[in-house]
């Protein structure tokens, strides 16, 4: 049974959009997730939404429980989840408002619970495709369908934060093939991955990091106002593809 969760964005709690709107507050063995989880049904297909940092944005990337989180979908019953994400672009064709779904990741954290598996059991889990292919095609034929600008098969690479990077560091990233950056993706999906979650990444660019020498430097300001002008097209891009998924899954086990 195809059950979604959905991490990130605000707005994707609208009662418009979530029909039969109900709230849990919920604890895991990691502790609390980082908000009460919103419970309903979206185009018929059961969907439970976390705030990743709050409700209110006050919890800064390295606090985010990941763990709980991820533990929560799955007590939950999520089979799948789609993660909204800001990000800076590290490449010049991937302008600020192009959406983007990552394939790969490179882990540059320092500080974070990483695995489920730290006792008793040593578990080590494959990481070659850490994000699902048939839900970037999913995303991507939803994008094409709404004439959303999007760029797949990306790399994202994921800092500690919340300070931005610097520019030495902005052009080494790119130097080592990274087309993005962001404070989020990881660990998120490597315990998705360890949970058997389907998981994928719409991720919104939002500025050029610091190493475009014709743009301002990224500031917490722009990006907001990035996403406020843009959080639409990621509950468009979310409300086109939830159905498909179930479509998808249907197919598969038909």
């Amino acid at each position: 049974m195809v059950k979604i969760g959905i991490i990130g964005g605000s707005g994707l709690d609208n009662p418009d959009i979530l029909k039969n709107v109900k709230e849990i507050s919920v604890e895991t063995p990691y502790g609390p997730p980082t908000s009460v989880l919103t419970c309903g049904a979206i185009e018929g297909i059961d969907a439970v939404i976390i705030a990743r940092h709050g409700k209110d944005h006050s919890i800064f990337p390295t606090a985010v429980n990941f763990r709980a989180n991820i533990w929560a979908l799955k007590e939950q019953g999520c089979s799948h989840i789609l993660a909204s994400t800001a990000v800076g672009s590290l490449r010049e064709e991937i302008a600020p408002g192009h959406l983007v779904f990552p394939d790969q990741f490179i882990d540059h954290t320092r500080k974070r619970n990483v695995t489920f598996f730290d006792k008793e059991e040593v578990v080590h889990t494959a990481m070659s495709e850490p994000f699902c292919p048939e839900l970037i095609d999913l995303l991507s034929s939803s994008a094409e369908e709404l004439k959303l600008t999007y760029h797949r098969d990306r790399t994202v690479i994921t800092i500690e934060g919340p300070r931005f990077s610097t520019k030495a560091e902005s052009h080494m990233f790119r130097s080592w093939n990274a087309d993005v950056i962001n404070m989020s993706t990881v660990p998120e999906v490597c315990l998705a991955r360890e949970k058997k979650i389907h998981y994928v990444a719409a991720a919104m660019s939002t500025d050029y990091d610091c190493w475009h020498e014709e743009e301002e430097p990224v500031t917490w300001e722009m990006i907001v106002a990035v996403m406020k002008k843009n959080a639409d097209n990621v509950i468009n891009l979310f409300l086109k593809t939830i159905p498909k998924i179930r479509e998808y899954e249907d197919i598969c086990n038909g």
